[in-house]
């Protein structure tokens, strides 16, 4: 049974003695399930979120949420043009924990809602390239995750050699997919800080810029089109104002092949939900993907665009990968198409023990 909003304002004055609480009333960043949350609102007025996970993978998530806010110090923050949650305190509750956050006001907007321009679409590739910007050593210093894109590209590999394993993978895919992953030019890249878990639900918005950004779970260093394959689900005009706000604010530092390897995980996001499926025993999702990979396949020989890497073909063109990122499920269960996959496993976020270690 869900707790009341009431009970979990009762947690946070647990979490925090002195805290003053003026009002409460239930909330979600997400609609999924995911978290037992409620707003809070102090005497002098601080609004707070505080938040219990309803499962394992919301807990795991949690725990590495947290170790990424403590790793975004003052300074790094200081950098960014945009506002991080701040952990404000927790206690334990049921087996799990209840955790404390400051609140950061605004609204959620859907995907195919952001327009195009110089507005919500510039904003958001700006938000992403400041991401993209900050000191790799920070991340290391905190004892996050640093992937060289070396490591970059055996994941991947190992990603679509799980995939064609399955014997489910249609030939021409599984060229395609060899010959992006044997271009060396295609993974000549400087790896960056990077978000690691990015969608268009970690935005906080209002009047038409990006004024927060939640979800910090896979706060790493590694590969920045991990963070905008899913920008070319916009439509395409929308996609292309963000691209090219994110290229502008990177500036020199901007990668000449980031959109292939975008499109290539875009593309591969198919194989992450054929292998979901196979790993969760459940037929109907491994169907589906079947069925996807095969729409990819005559999506991809359509489109006469531009290579992916030398010998691959056309890539999709955006609005082809905006179709793309529509069909495809990515839920980590079944009955609820609207989450993101979890991390693939040598990306997996700490657990549990690590942030309890970080608190001794």
């Amino acid at each position: 049974m869900a707790r009341s909003h009431l009970t979990l304002a009762a947690l946070a004055t647990s979490a925090v003695p002195d805290l003053d609480i003026a009002g409460t009333r239930s909330y979600s960043y997400d609609l999924h399930g995911d978290f037992e949350s409620a707003l809070l609102t102090s005497r002098d007025g601080t609004e707070l979120i505080i938040r219990v996970p309803a499962s394992q993978d919301a807990e795991t998530e949690q725990s590495a949420d947290l170790i990424a806010l403590q790793a975004l110090t003052a300074g790094v923050r200081a950098r960014l043009p945009f506002d991080v949650p701040d952990y404000v305190g927790q206690t334990p509750i049921g087996g799990t924990r209840a955790v404390l956050y400051t609140f950061l006001p605004g609204s959620k907007v859907a995907l195919e809602n952001v327009q195009p321009g110089d507005g919500l679409a510039a904003s958001i590739g700006r938000a992403v390239a400041a991401v993209h910007s900050l000191p790799t050593s920070f991340a290391t210093g905190a004892g996050l995750p640093a992937l060289s894109a070396s490591d970059c590209l055996a994941a991947t590999k190992t990603l679509i050699a799980s995939a064609n394993g399955t014997g489910l993978v249609p030939a021409a895919l599984a060229k395609r997919w060899k010959e992006a992953v044997d271009d060396d030019d295609l993974w000549r890249f400087q790896p960056t800080v990077i978000n690691g878990a990015l969608t268009i639900d970690s935005f906080i918005v209002r009047e038409e810029s990006v004024v927060g950004v939640i979800g910090w779970s896979a706060l790493r260093v590694g590969d920045p089109a991990r963070d905008l394959h899913w920008v070319l689900g916009m439509n395409a005009d929308a996609a292309e104002s963000a691209i090219e706000a994110y290229s502008v604010a990177r500036g020199a530092a901007s990668d000449p092949n980031l959109l292939f390897r975008a499109t290539l995980y875009a593309e591969l996001e198919l194989a992450r939900w054929l292998m979901h499926g196979r790993q969760l025993h459940d037929q109907v999702i491994v169907d589906d993907a079947v069925s996807m990979l095969d729409s990819l396949v005559e999506r991809v020989h359509e489109d006469d665009v531009d290579p992916l890497a030398p010998h691959t073909g056309p890539i999709m063109a955006v609005d082809d990968v905006e179709a793309l990122l529509d069909a495809t499920p990515v839920s980590r269960d079944p009955d609820d198409a609207s989450r993101g996959l979890p991390p693939v496993a040598e990306e997996r976020p700490p657990s549990n023990d690590e942030f309890d270690d970080r608190d001794d």
